[in-house]
């Protein structure tokens, strides 16, 4: 719990396709850089100077900005022993925190089953966006997804209230009635139940925001204004998921990847802003992340999978900076052409369950290991 007394809160951002780590957190002065990257690198006067040695991808300007006033940490060489270059498997293995097997629990599933045991809370955990990330998924945890908050809710087709809420009472009464009718219908009717409340909960959220900050208009610049509603409704929601790509550059990778960073970087950024606004940001952690990264060397106009990359830790609870070296582009340093790992993903994950959400990581990561120390807490 924070120092005013609220749940910390945590928005994971997803950088789906494998995000270019060297062309995210560019090292413009290195010549193996150079060597390596001689049609897509970031050249030094295109970067945004971090220091001396390292800048950021031109698209990440607000992130700059953040990073400036002490918000950012920047966790180098983020990943797990052998590497998988499949999207599916290494964003599975980064979701359950199983780099060995296929799991079938996600870790914030998890974390957010031990804030909530008895799953009272049917909105403590919330995806903006299809589908449902595996990082949200353990049995009995409720987890609401959205696409658009505005218009959020069950048969929303319906003309009429009236008729619309007939249907809902049908809905309810139908699931209702199958509860302790055997295990299958009694998952059913809780799911169906659980919806159905988790529906009429956040549909409130937008009725009750109003806001100085304009985010951009795009997918991932409206999914952080609905996080930011969320949140600022205090429905008790813990954990906001989000997602944005394709990162999956293989071609076109210089103006692509800009482009995918504009829209991400700014959405953080007015989150950022849109809290600070409402005195809610002391208690809001971000975790950027990205499944792998891709290779040194670059294929002409991109660049192939990789493995060895970088996430971010966003916010007023961080202490900014750089943690841990940037991996060696030397050829007897490399792991098949990629860059090392030097920190697990496990780590990170074990610093924010335990430090921020206060929950025990060793369970949920299937071990113990080394945090990064970027948290001032």
């Amino acid at each position: 719990m924070s120092s005013n007394g609220k749940n910390r809160k945590l928005v994971v951002v997803q950088l789906s396709g494998g995000n270019d780590y060297l062309n995210c957190i560019v090292p413009y002065n290195d010549p193996l850089y150079i060597d390596n990257r001689p049609n897509i690198r970031i050249p030094e006067e295109r970067a945004i100077p971090l220091d001396d040695d390292y800048g950021l991808n031109p698209g990440m300007a607000p992130i700059k900005e953040l990073y400036d006033e002490g918000k950012v940490a920047i966790v180098h060489g983020v990943g797990y022993p052998n590497p998988n270059r499949s999207h599916f498997r290494s964003m599975d293995i980064w979701h359950t925190a199983e780099p060995t097997k296929v799991g079938d629990r996600g870790w914030l599933g998890q974390a957010l089953r031990e804030m909530d045991p008895s799953g009272e809370n049917v909105v403590g955990g919330v995806n903006f966006g299809a589908g449902l990330p595996r990082a949200l998924v353990a049995p009995g945890v409720p987890v609401a997804s959205v696409t658009d908050l505005e218009s959020y809710g069950l048969l929303t087709d319906i003309d009429g209230a009236d008729q619309r809420a007939e249907a809902l009472e049908l809905f309810s009464n139908m699931y209702s009635q199958a509860i302790g009718s055997g295990p299958v219908m009694d998952f059913l009717s809780k799911t169906g139940l659980d919806a159905m409340r988790g529906a009429d909960i956040l549909k409130t959220a937008p009725q009750k925001y109003a806001s100085n900050v304009e985010y951009g208009n795009n997918s991932y610049g409206q999914s952080m204004k609905g996080v930011a509603q969320v949140l600022l409704a205090d429905v008790g929601t813990r954990v906001c998921y989000t997602q944005h790509g394709s990162f999956d550059t293989h071609t076109n990778e210089y103006a692509l990847q800009e482009h995918l960073w504009h829209q991400v970087s700014g959405g953080i950024y007015d989150l950022y802003a849109d809290l600070k606004e409402h005195n809610a940001g002391d208690d809001v952690l971000m975790l950027v992340f990205s499944e792998f990264g891709r290779r040194v060397k670059d294929n002409g106009n991109g660049t192939d999978h990789g493995s060895g990359g970088v996430s971010l830790l966003i916010g007023d609870g961080v202490r900014g900076g750089h943690y841990n070296d940037y991996p060696s582009m030397e050829a007897d340093k490399l792991v098949e052409g990629d860059l090392a790992f030097n920190f697990d993903f496990r780590g990170v994950y074990t610093e924010i369950l335990e430090d921020w959400l206060e929950v025990e990581a060793k369970p949920i990561v299937n071990g113990t290991y080394e945090k990064v120390g970027a948290l001032a807490v």
